[in-house]
């Protein structure tokens, strides 16, 4: 199933557009048709797509708000504090879009002997520096990789005494977040290693060589020969600490760093990876993108005919959009109108609208409700509702069928009487700027003849009783509103909302 690589899913509040792309990612990453997905139960969609996301790190997601800019997204300047120095480095940090493109891209490498797991870490390991030189020598030697320790427990956890909490994470470290088929670098100096392997066992407790009992087997892919990686790790220098992740360097980069005699085969990544971007209206998305707005499009991919990159501003590093990214974000229309968007990213999308669709309603269970013998049908009343916003405002500030969907486990009038005093009233109230007189044509209080099923009671005003002195000059409101909270608990208050009237005649 071919999808559009920029995506974007609008519509009114409630209408299951973050639900979508849940789907939609699970089906693009699967390459599967989107039909067959939706057949799926949405459990089993949901679990795949926590895989995809935690575990297989093809899926992101992330919210765009006011503050959020081109430093966060692209790539920009952070601030880091040396704890045990107190010094103070500025770092260029990958922003998360430019860090999961470098995933999506990541060439996926394999060796003859040894297998390198999708999603591998890299870990920087000391072995022996300057207090033992001939450590190093020796587990190059034997294939393996060594650190000390060796008066503390062989089992390590969050609670062994006498260690400080970065002799605890290192350790840790090093038991338990290491995993076979992780890649495990040697550091020689501050900026190079001298060995790459692959972690080919768990860790394992071996006294054969005094004070560096702690041990798990590598395959040295290469060794003795100092390799530059500080261009990879960001400009950072690499730690002394004995063990920790290298987050910023990619399997695929490092290895494409070791001579080609070696027993490395690199392959380039083709499966699908799916960028989510959760309320993109309400970021300014010309702050936000930068100059990503021109590679996005689909002939400006990497490794299509028209392919652009861009030299980036702070890394001063060439970038492009790899050509199996796709681009899914969500628009409230509440918020802001399509025709509001900054007209270059319009121009790069494409728009697939999710309006209130009652047949959901039906399809699970939560369209009825019965109260001593009286039936309310939910989706008719929503649908009657709609109809009344629409002419009173705009078919973008409907209410959507997902407000309604936790009554396919509680139909009670209590359920009900809580999704409107609780969503359904400030909703409109935002709508309709608090004119309660247009709300309450919404909600058919207008013509119901008894007031107790009226959620709204209006109560004409006399100016004299409340002002002093002659009001004429003033525009004094007619009426006064208030909203009656035994309505919400009386089925009748919600049925005559559609009143005796068919729908189509609303």
């Amino acid at each position: 199933m071919e999808f559009d690589k920029n995506l974007i899913l609008y519509g009114p509040p409630g209408t299951g557009k973050t639900y979508y792309t849940i789907l939609y990612a699970v089906a693009i990453c699967e390459e599967k048709n989107l039909d067959e997905i939706e057949a799926l139960p949405y459990e089993q969609v949901l679990k795949r797509y926590q895989e995809l996301k935690a575990k297989e790190k093809r899926i992101a997601f992330t919210t765009f708000h006011q503050s959020y800019g081109y430093e966060e997204f692209i790539e920009g300047i952070r601030l880091n504090l040396n704890h045990d120095s107190n010094d103070v480095e500025y770092t260029i940090k990958d922003g998360i879009f430019k860090a999961f493109c470098g995933r999506a891209e990541q060439k996926k490498a394999e060796t003859k002997k040894t297998k390198i797991r999708n999603e591998a870490r890299v870990w920087n390991v000391i072995l022996g520096g300057t207090e033992y030189p001939e450590l190093k020598k020796k587990c190059f030697e034997e294939g393996t990789i060594r650190i000390g320790w060796d008066g503390s427990p062989e089992i390590i956890t969050e609670d062994t005494g006498n260690l400080n909490d970065k002799e605890r994470r290192i350790l840790l470290n090093f038991h338990q977040e290491m995993e076979i088929g992780d890649i495990v670098v040697a550091r020689s100096t501050a900026s190079a290693v001298d060995g790459i392997g692959v972690i080919t066992s768990n860790a394992e407790f071996d006294t054969s060589i005094e004070r560096y009992p702690r041990k798990r087997m590598v395959n040295w892919i290469c060794k003795g020969k100092d390799i530059e990686i500080i261009d990879l790790n960001g400009g950072v220098r690499l730690d002394r600490k004995s063990v920790y992740e290298l987050v910023r360097i990619h399997v695929g980069d490092l290895l494409s760093k070791i001579p080609a005699d070696s027993d490395i085969e690199l392959k380039e990544e083709t499966r699908p990876y799916v960028f989510i971007m959760d309320e993109i209206n309400r970021g300014n998305i010309s702050k936000i993108f930068g100059e990503l707005i021109t590679l996005i499009e689909p002939v400006k991919r990497k490794g299509a005919k028209e392919a652009m990159e861009v030299i980036l501003p702070y890394s001063n590093k060439s970038f492009g959009v790899p050509n199996n990214v796709y681009l899914i974000g969500t628009m409230n229309t509440a918020d802001r109108s399509i025709s509001l968007m900054d007209t270059a990213l319009r121009r790069r999308f494409q728009f697939i609208e999710r309006m209130p669709d009652v047949t959901v309603l039906r399809k699970m269970g939560a369209d009825k409700i019965r109260v001593e013998g009286v039936e309310l049908d939910v989706a008719l009343m929503l649908e009657c509702m709609n109809k009344r916003i629409e002419f009173l405002f705009d078919r973008e500030h409907t209410i959507g069928h997902a407000f309604f969907l936790g009554l396919k486990d509680e139909t009670t009038i209590t359920k009900l009487a809580d999704i409107f005093k609780k969503s359904i009233i400030p909703l409109l109230q935002e709508y309709f700027y608090e004119d309660y007189s247009k709300i309450m044509l919404v909600l058919g209080d207008n013509g119901k003849t008894q007031d107790a099923h009226k959620f709204i009671l209006e109560t004409r005003t006399t100016a004299t009783t409340i002002f002093r002195g002659d009001t004429s000059d003033f525009d004094i409101p007619e009426y006064s509103y208030q909203i009656q909270d035994s309505a919400f608990f009386n089925i009748n208050s919600y049925i005559e909302i559609m009143g005796d009237k068919k729908l189509e005649n609303v």
